[in-house]
């Protein structure tokens, strides 16, 4: 891989890089992304796809995430009321953007390394 494909690196390369590696990099976050990308559209939903996250994490990431445009909400209106969650275009994209991410990850450390359990980067 040729290294002028990165650019110049500067200060402010350095600070979007590591401020998109923190946002996707809290924990459930990724996790959550990919389960709502996966056509979890309800709460439960999602949490049946992120065992051991509690309701409140669940809510907190999904407050955060909408902040952030990466996901959207809707209510509807029905008795009882339904919530439903999708991927904006900017959380497909990223979505996308980790793709290659778990690649490399397959590659070069899933075989090395105890499973990952989701949430916590940590051994399961």
């Amino acid at each position: 891989m040729d290294s002028s494909q990165f650019g110049d690196i500067d200060d402010e390369s350095c600070r979007n890089f590591e401020a998109a590696v923190v946002l996707v990099g809290r924990r459930w976050t990724a996790a959550i992304l990919l389960a709502i990308g996966r056509h979890a559209e309800r709460f439960t939903d999602i949490r049946r796809h992120l065992n051991g996250i509690t309701d409140p994490v669940l809510a907190q990431r999904l407050k955060e995430l909408e902040g952030n445009n990466l996901i959207s909400r809707t209510v509807i209106p029905t008795t009882p009321v339904q919530v439903r969650y999708e991927l904006t275009e900017r959380g497909r994209e990223l979505l996308a953007g980790l793709a290659p991410l778990n690649l490399w990850y397959q590659k070069w450390h899933a075989a090395d390394r105890a499973p990952v359990t989701p949430g916590t980067g940590g051994p399961s």
